[in-house]
This record gives C-alpha cells, sequence and structure tokens, in this order.
C-alpha cells in the first residue's frame, strides 16, 4: 500500500493568513510536502517558488488560466493559446499539474459542448507533453455549488478523456463534488484509476475536512492507496476550526 501525498490548496486552508506566500510556512509547519493554489495570474510566483524551495515543499498543481470557455466551439483556438500560456509557466515555475474547467453550460447542443472540450484539450495536449505538464479536467456539482457549470459527472469526464487520448490530458476526481454528483466513489476512483491525475478532498455537507461528515474517509483514502495512484490529494476544505488542526485531523485518516 502506498503512501498518500496531501496538498492543501492554500486558497481555502490557511486562509486566515495575510500574506498568501506566509501560509507555505504553515504547510510546511503541518509536516507536509506539497501546496496548491487556484489562478496564476494574481500570484507573484517567483516568491511563491522561491518560498517553496526554501522550505523543501512541492508546488503540486495550479489552475490552467486559459481564455474564455472550454465549452464554446467558438473560442477553442483562444483557449488553446491560453492553455499553453499556462502549460509554460507551469513548466518554469514547477508544478506538473494545471487544472482545467469547462466554463459554464451554453444554450448550444451538449453534444456541441462535449466536442469543443474535447477539441480544446486535444489541441493543448501536445504541448502539455512536450513540457510533461499534465492537465485535469475537473467535473463540479451543479446541486450546491456550481449551478450552471457544464461539467458535473465523473463519468462523462472520462468518456471526454478517452477521446482526447492524451498521457498528459487526465481527470481531476474531486470526492466532495462526485459525492453530492453521483457517490459509487471507490468504484469510480478504482475503476478509473488510470485516468485520474489529481484529487481534491472535502466532505458532504458543508465542504469542511474529512472526518466531518457523510464520506468514509478512511475507507476512501484506503482505496485510492491500494491502488497504482502515485499523485497528490488536494485538501479543498474549510476547516471547522483552526486550520493546522484540521489538516493533522486529516493527515491521521489518510494514515500519513
Amino acid at each position: 500500500m502506498a503512501d498518500l501525498k496531501l496538498s492543501p490548496c492554500i486558497e481555502m486552508v490557511f486562509n486566515t493568513v495575510p500574506e498568501f506566500v506566509d501560509r507555505i510556512d504553515r504547510v510546511a509547519d503541518c509536516g507536509l510536502p506539497a501546496f496548491e493554489f487556484w489562478g496564476w495570474h494574481n500570484k507573484d510566483l517567483p516568491a511563491i517558488r522561491e518560498r517553496a524551495d526554501r522550505l523543501g515543499l512541492k508546488i503540486a498543481a495550479m489552475c490552467c488560466d486559459s481564455t474564455g470557455a472550454l465549452v464554446d466551439p467558438a473560442n477553442t483556438a483562444a483557449w488553446i493559446e491560453g492553455a499553453k500560456e499556462s502549460i509554460g509557466k507551469a513548466a518554469e515555475f514547477g508544478v506538473p499539474t494545471s487544472i482545467v474547467t469547462t466554463g459554464n453550460e451554453l444554450d448550444l447542443p451538449r453534444a456541441v459542448q462535449h466536442e469543443a472540450i474535447v477539441a480544446g484539450l486535444k489541441g493543448a495536449a501536445p504541448e502539455a507533453e512536450a513540457q510533461g505538464i499534465t492537465l485535469v479536467l475537473e467535473p463540479l456539482n451543479i446541486r450546491v455549488d456550481h449551478k450552471g457549470y457544464y461539467l458535473s459527472t465523473s463519468d462523462e469526464g472520462f468518456d471526454i478523456l478517452r477521446e482526447v487520448g492524451s498521457p498528459r490530458v487526465r481527470l481531476l476526481y474531486d470526492i466532495y463534488h462526485q459525492q453530492i454528483t453521483e457517490g459509487h466513489l471507490i468504484p469510480r476512483i478504482t475503476e478509473n484509476i488510470d485516468l485520474i491525475g489529481h484529487f481534491h478532498c472535502a466532505d458532504v455537507p458543508g465542504r469542511f475536512e474529512p472526518g466531518t461528515g457523510e464520506i468514509n474517509y478512511v475507507n476512501v483514502f484506503r482505496a485510492i492507496a491500494e491502488t497504482s495512484y502515485e499523485g497528490y490529494i488536494g485538501l479543498e476544505f474549510r476547516s471547522t476550526g483552526d486550520h493546522g488542526d484540521a489538516v493533522k485531523a486529516t493527515k491521521r485518516i489518510a494514515g500519513v
């Protein structure tokens, strides 16, 4: 059984620390190997990289800041160019994973939007392959947090990835979002682990730390550890109390 690697998203975890780069120190204080964040355009990437290096931490992931919605077939060329820029930034600053979102559903047939997602990812895949960066496509729940978002199910996400057919385009399986959307977590994870490039976790309801809600994270984490997965599990949750305590509780549940 492999040891799991946890990576707090410092947009949510330790967000009570005013200076963004100082949140990285809190990650180190908790004995974790890596951290992640959302968009990079509004971040001081050199300062983040310097602090991470000083503390011996990895940057696990950041978002693919592209142009417009991936679901829009009229925007495919612009999206690909923006994705290539994000891939270049990820490579420059040593961030192996770039998180892709689809944008909200448009007033177009879903098949057309599905095809636009495939076309955009196919267009960006050669650059990702050349730079050694993995794009991870993220389904989000539309019942609670992201009403109107196009891609809610991991099932359609996996279908998209099979159509794209690149080893550098994978799924971001967010355990919180998929518990709300479709459940059946462990079979979906284990049967499709070859298509999963990153995880996020939080509990349901409330999006708080594991152990506060209905998801049996002991079993979910154990199931992941028993697969071939070698990537990170992002901690993208709200904390019910002290953020450090929430992280340490999650480490205990994950057995790390």
